[in-house]
Formats: structure tokens, C-alpha cells, sequence
């Protein structure tokens, strides 16, 4: 009876040991549905949306309230605002830090209102223009921002001048123009006797730019071969402050600010 105890007990002693050696490993095996979540959780973890260079953050998308009829900007100081002739400025809009950059203006020294840039999009063309004179490129400005009015009184004139769906082409409607953002810049160069056309492509100055104003956080805002996109005619001249990061991307990926919008995702 002793014996039988014995063994019994003695045979539950390796059973239950037993059980202990096969549970241990199973818990450290690679391919268990718990290391596998922890792994994947390391991935996304380490993978944020925000380091997603096609990710960017919902301030930078258009706030819009329709007004008579239009598709009116509500955060009109948000320095990627898509302005077109889809989406308008505000009629009363004027950016607060509006300032003059430290640039060369085929004006001169005129205290003219389109000689003004907001301060972030100023600093930015400051440093281009600099970087360009270092690298023996002269270049100069022409027009920055623009008030509603005076956009006004061009595209009025630009009508009278050729028909209104002509105009369209070429002048933006009050509202729809980036000037009055404040982020935009006409450029030009001496070399065209400081004027604004086509031809400025083809010169040192205008190559240059397309090849480096991103790196300064612009963009060429109405290319070639991307009218029916823009609505605009190619302007090789007209340069548009978004910031590094995505005048990087524009550039590399030879988008349009529209399409842009179209491919980056909203976090």
C-alpha cells in the first residue's frame, strides 16, 4: 500500500514538472499572438503619423464659410491657404505683420503697399535673395501683397482691356489672389529689363529660382503644363511662400499647391 502511495504521488511529481517545461518555452516562442501584437506596436510606434511627410496637421487645411455664394478662408493666417478661383480671402483681409523685406525692388526705394510681405514669408525671401547674390544671381522683386481693392482696380482694367474671360486668365478675380495673402512674390531680373513674362524661364535668374526657391520654403505657384489645374497661365515669375517642408515635397513630387492638398492626409 506504501509502494502504491509512493508511486503515485511520485508519478503526479513528473506530471505536474512536466507541464511546467512545456508551458515555460511556449511563452517566449516568436510567433505567439501576444509578441506579435507587442511587435506591432513597436512598429507603430516608432512610425508616427506626424513624422509621415504626406501626413500634415488639420490648422493647414482650408476653413471655409460659403458668403454670397463663395467658398470664403476662415483662418486666413494660415501659411498654407489654398487661395484660387475656388477658394477666396476674406474682402476685409489685411495680414497684421505685414513688413518689407530686405530685398532689392525694381521700384526702388518706394514706400509702395506692394513692396510688403507678412514677416515669416519676408525673412524667407531675404535669405533666397541673399543666397542668389552670393551665387551671382541678381534678383528683384516687384509686387508682394495686394490689397482686395487694388486687386480690384487690375482685374477691372484687365477686363476693360480684353474681355473678362481673357482677364481671367491672367488676373485673378478680387479675393481668389494670393497677393492679398501676403505669401507671394513677383520676381524678375535685369537681364528682361524688369519685366514679367514668359521668357524670364529661360534666363540665369529664372532657372536658378526653379531650381532653388524651395529649398527657401517657395514654390514656382503656376507651372508649366499645369494650367488646367492652377486656372492660371504658366507665370515663371510668380513665387508663393509655403515653407520648407512642403515646397520640398512640391518641388520633388512637380505638384501644383492643389494637388498637394489632394494627396497629403489630414492627421
Amino acid at each position: 500500500m506504501r509502494l502504491k502511495l509512493m508511486l503515485l504521488f511520485f508519478t503526479i511529481a513528473l506530471f505536474v514538472s512536466g507541464c511546467n517545461q512545456i508551458n515555460l518555452p511556449i511563452k517566449k516562442l516568436p510567433f505567439t499572438s501576444e509578441d506579435s501584437g507587442e511587435k506591432n506596436k513597436q512598429v507603430k510606434e516608432e512610425i508616427p503619423p506626424e513624422n509621415d511627410p504626406l501626413s500634415l496637421d488639420s490648422i493647414f487645411f482650408n476653413e471655409i464659410k460659403e458668403v454670397g455664394g463663395k467658398n470664403v478662408i476662415q483662418n486666413t493666417t494660415n501659411t498654407l491657404a489654398l487661395v484660387n478661383k475656388k477658394y477666396y480671402l476674406p474682402e476685409s483681409y489685411v495680414p497684421e505683420d505685414l513688413v518689407r523685406p530686405n530685398v532689392s525692388f525694381s521700384f526702388g526705394e518706394e514706400a509702395l503697399e506692394k513692396s510688403l510681405m507678412r514677416k515669416e514669408a519676408a525673412d524667407a525671401l531675404t535669405k533666397m535673395f541673399t543666397e542668389a547674390k552670393n551665387a551671382g544671381i541678381e534678383l528683384y522683386a516687384v509686387s508682394g501683397y495686394r490689397s482686395y481693392n487694388r486687386q480690384q482696380i487690375l482685374f477691372e482694367a484687365e477686363t476693360n482691356r480684353v474681355g473678362i474671360e481673357k482677364a481671367m486668365q491672367v488676373v485673378a478675380i478680387p479675393g481668389a489672389s494670393e497677393h492679398q495673402s501676403g505669401l507671394a512674390m513677383d520676381i524678375t531680373s535685369r537681364s528682361i529689363n524688369f519685366s514679367l513674362d514668359e521668357s524670364y524661364a529661360d534666363t540665369i535668374e529664372g532657372k536658378w529660382l526653379a531650381e532653388n526657391a524651395h529649398l527657401y520654403g517657395f514654390i514656382l505657384r503656376y507651372p508649366k503644363g499645369k494650367e488646367s489645374i492652377t486656372n492660371y497661365i504658366y507665370e515663371p515669375w510668380h513665387f508663393r511662400y509655403v515653407g520648407v517642408k512642403p515646397a520640398k515635397i512640391i518641388y520633388e513630387q512637380k505638384w501644383t499647391l492643389e494637388e498637394y492638398f489632394t494627396n497629403v492626409k489630414k492627421i
